[in-house]
C-alpha cells in the first residue's frame, strides 16, 4: 500500500469524498485513525492535493516543533492548499498553531486562518502543559452535547491568546483559546483524539457539519 494513503474501515460520510486526514509527517495520525474507527467512520490519510479538496471532512493533525512541521508544509506545498479549503477542516494541537498568523516557537509564519500569533507560556508555570484541563465559554456546534467545564487532554508549551474567534478557553495561569473558529475552520488546542467520550462526542460532531 502507499505509504502515503492508509485507509480506516467502516461506513463513509454520506457524500463522496469521505474523511481525509492530511499526511505531511508531523501527525498524531494512528490516534486519529483508531478514535475515527471508533465512531464508525472511514478515513484516508493522504498528502494527495486533489484527495484533500475532493474530501468532505479534512482533520490537519499535529505533534512536534512548530518551524520543522511548517518547512514539510511548504516542502509539500500543503501549506497553501490548506487556506483555499471549503469543506470543515479540524486542527488538532499543533495543526491549530501552523493555522494561525505566526508562532514564537521557532518564530514560524503560519498559514494565516486564524488571526492570532502564537505565544509560549512564562516561566511561571511548568512547560509543556500536560494532562487534563477544563474547557468552558463554549460557543460552537463543534460542542453540542458537551457540557461547560468538561476536561479534555493538553500537551502543549506555547498557546493562542484570547481573540476574536475563540469558541472554548481554558486556565493555565492565563485564560487562553483552546479552540478557534473561522468559517469552515475549526481549532481545538486539545486532543480529542485522547480525550474519553467527550472528545469522541467532539470528533462526531465535526463529522457531522455541514458547513
Amino acid at each position: 500500500m502507499d505509504q502515503n494513503k492508509t485507509q480506516a474501515t467502516s461506513t463513509p460520510l454520506s457524500g463522496d469524498g469521505g474523511i481525509v486526514i492530511i499526511n505531511y509527517g508531523a501527525g498524531n495520525i494512528q490516534s486519529i485513525m483508531f478514535a475515527i474507527e471508533r465512531l464508525g467512520f472511514k478515513a484516508v490519510l493522504s498528502n494527495n492535493p486533489e484527495e484533500i479538496k475532493a474530501a468532505d471532512k479534512v482533520i490537519f493533525p499535529g505533534v512536534g516543533e512548530a518551524s520543522s512541521a511548517m518547512k514539510m508544509l511548504l516542502e509539500s506545498g500543503l501549506d497553501s492548499l490548506i487556506p483555499t479549503l471549503k469543506q470543515p477542516v479540524l486542527g488538532i494541537c499543533l495543526g491549530m498553531q501552523l493555522m494561525c498568523n505566526a508562532s514564537e516557537e521557532g518564530n514560524t509564519k503560519g498559514l494565516g486562518i486564524f488571526d492570532v500569533d502564537v505565544i509560549k507560556f512564562t516561566t511561571k508555570v511548568k512547560v509543556p502543559q500536560m494532562g487534563w484541563n477544563q474547557i468552558y465559554n463554549l460557543k460552537s456546534p463543534l460542542f453540542d452535547g458537551i457540557a461547560e467545564n468538561e476536561y479534555m487532554y493538553l500537551v502543549h508549551s506555547f498557546y493562542a491568546p484570547i481573540c476574536a474567534g475563540v469558541i472554548a478557553t481554558t486556565n493555565y495561569q492565563v485564560e487562553y483559546a483552546s479552540a478557534l473558529q473561522k468559517d469552515n475552520f475549526y481549532g481545538t488546542q486539545f486532543h480529542p483524539e485522547k480525550s474519553g467520550d467527550v472528545g469522541e462526542k467532539i470528533l462526531q460532531n465535526f463529522l457531522k457539519l455541514n458547513n
